[in-house]
């Protein structure tokens, strides 16, 4: 997505919006023309009683939305399609606030919330059959035969997320701590990583327990241990290992089941590199030898773009899902100023 803003005012198009762990992503576009650059905020959208803030969302993404809409030259938004990590089982306020709010303060008439895992999975597939593993400070693996969908994960850094960036990084902390105690299963090399990044070991649980983008923090950590698997630490190396598995498992448990199904990996996870990308290929190679894995051809956001585009057009084909996928049209539309 390079952008070709402005060259005189379009008609009516659409937003499109990845909002992850790592914060929130926009652009805006019409079909058949390159999408605008993105406009990013870093925080990601923050989780309270209700689950994901609908307020705080609107609070970063109205402003990116409306700098978008008249850099780009669009003169109306007809449709706005959210990505959304957690949605699946956090995003009860999001789907009752989110359309009613858009369609006030944009004048949008059709929105689509999707969970990150489906606009993963468009992004690096389309509208095929096969199965997308995304992962970054999450992980979610997601699989259609495009009558339905089925996911395996995405239960946050709490209850799941196993294999995930969080999860490494916890898990390389823990191995740190371990050998600050000296207790058995700790790791000289993770300690020397963790101090150097977060300071002296005892004030961690300070650092880490009162922040809201925990799962972040817990990730940014996932780096160092595959640093240290790289230099031969046996405990990092086993910590990539185990989450190799996992996520081979969770793909293996969506992939549709006949044929030879398509599988792609996206998300920035698989940056860790080969510490992380040779067992895998292994375990993947053990679990689904008729999956024939192909490059992601875009990432969550170009998923995004395409829904968007598709609804502007009537070319959406993908199921829907109380959960992963709902398509919501507003009548009746009345913006702010009106």
């Amino acid at each position: 997505m390079t952008g070709q803003d402005g060259g005189g005012a379009l008609g009516a198009g659409f937003l499109a919006v990845d909002s992850g762990g790592s914060g929130l992503r926009a652009v805006v576009g019409v079909p058949g023309r390159e999408p605008s650059a993105p406009r990013v905020s870093r925080e990601p959208v923050r989780t309270g009683a209700r689950g994901l803030d609908p307020g705080h969302l609107l609070e970063r993404l109205l402003p990116m939305a409306r700098a978008l809409a008249g850099s780009y030259g669009l003169e109306r938004m007809t449709t706005a399609v959210v990505g959304a990590a957690g949605l699946a089982g956090l995003g009860d306020a999001l789907r009752a606030e989110l359309p009613g709010a858009l369609a006030r303060e944009l004048g949008v008439r059709t929105v689509a919330l999707a969970a990150d895992a489906v606009t993963a999975y468009v992004g690096a597939l389309g509208p095929r059959p096969g199965a997308v593993v995304a992962a970054g400070t999450g992980v979610i693996a997601l699989g259609s035969d495009l009558t339905g969908w089925r996911r395996a994960d995405g239960w946050g850094h709490l209850l799941g997320d196993c294999g995930s960036g969080a999860w490494i990084g916890r898990a390389g902390l823990e191995a740190a701590l371990r050998a600050f105690d000296g207790r058995d299963g700790g790791s000289a090399a993770l300690r020397a990583a963790a101090e150097e990044r977060f300071g002296p070991l005892p004030g961690l649980p300070g650092q880490l327990y009162p922040r809201a983008d925990r799962p972040a923090v817990l990730a940014s950590f996932a780096p160092d241990v595959a640093d240290c698997a790289a230099a031969g630490d046996p405990v990092a190396a086993a910590i990539l290992g185990a989450a190799a598995r996992h996520l081979a498992e969770s793909a293996a448990t969506v992939c549709p089941t006949s044929g030879a199904p398509r599988l792609a990996l996206t998300g920035g996870l698989f940056k860790l590199g080969d510490p992380l990308l040779v067992p895998l290929a292994e375990e993947l190679a053990r679990l689904l030898p008729r999956a024939r894995q192909v490059p992601a051809e875009g990432d969550p956001l170009h998923g995004a773009v395409r829904v968007a585009s598709d609804l502007v057009t009537g070319g959406l084909t993908l199921p829907g899902d109380e959960n992963l996928l709902t398509v919501v049209h507003i009548k009746g539309v009345h913006t702010n100023g009106d």
